[in-house]
């Protein structure tokens, strides 16, 4: 197996007296896109965030490209710049346009400005069908475009791996096709992703490798195939066939 992109070492969190993480092992190669599945409340969310460093974890290490980017008092901008997250909920700021709130980071953070970023971020639009829409509000663009443009938000960065945290739960179900058309389009491009989702169509369809998660930890993993069509753990069957009907 090729060397490990982002690697996960026993990591564990939790929120008081909540343990939400209890030991996660989890290996993650150049281009792989691996789902997170499972109940709400199993764990996937505050996985994602604890990769991104968004939540400080309590145990384990988080290493990326062989640096420990868990370590206490590590400058977490340079880390956050390499890995983009994007969440379900859009969190456009709504007095920018479309294409405001996607040049605000790199011009903010990068230091980047001039006709080379408005270009590359056109290109982005472009890229993911939303040109017409790029001088648009997002009261004026439907959740699926929202959702888009918070993708294109944090491409914008030049990420390295991209985590996608439910990001079609809060749409209408007409509006889910368009936004995981974008994800199609990440994979076929070689992007690095994990997502936490509950489209198993979609997990079934184009991931690498699924890992249902209960109880803060990785229950079972393997390829869509092994996990949706054979799963060897009784949990992992109880779940499936109760998402599955």
């Amino acid at each position: 197996m090729p060397e490990a992109k982002l690697s996960l070492r026993g990591v564990v969190k939790s929120f008081g007296e909540n343990a939400v993480l209890r030991g996660i092992d989890l290996e993650v190669c150049e281009g792989e896109m691996i789902c997170l599945i499972g109940a709400s409340g199993s764990g996937k969310s505050t996985l994602l965030r604890c990769i991104n460093q968004l939540e400080p974890i309590d145990d384990g290490s988080v290493w990326l490209e062989g640096q420990d980017i868990s370590e206490p008092g590590l400058e977490l901008g340079p880390v956050r710049r390499r890995i983009g997250i994007v969440f379900q909920s859009y969190n456009l700021f709504p007095h920018m346009s479309a294409l405001e709130n996607v040049l605000l980071a790199p011009r903010r953070v990068l230091q980047e400005e001039g006709r080379a970023l408005t270009a590359r971020a056109e290109a982005l639009f472009q890229r993911f069908g939303l040109d017409l829409h790029m001088h648009k509000y997002p009261d004026q663009l439907s959740g699926g475009q929202q959702q888009r443009v918070a993708v294109i938000r944090a491409l914008a960065m030049r990420p390295e791996i991209m985590l996608f945290d439910e990001i079609t739960a809060a749409l209408d179900p007409e509006l889910v096709g368009e936004v995981l058309n974008v994800l199609r389009q990440l994979r076929t491009e070689g992007m690095t992703m994990l997502l936490a989702t509950h489209e198993m169509g979609f997990a079934r369809e184009l991931a690498d490798r699924v890992c249902f998660m209960d109880g803060g930890v990785i229950v079972e993993e393997g390829t869509p195939e092994q996990i949706f069509s054979a799963p060897q753990v009784v949990r992992t069957q109880e779940f499936l066939r109760s998402v599955l009907r």
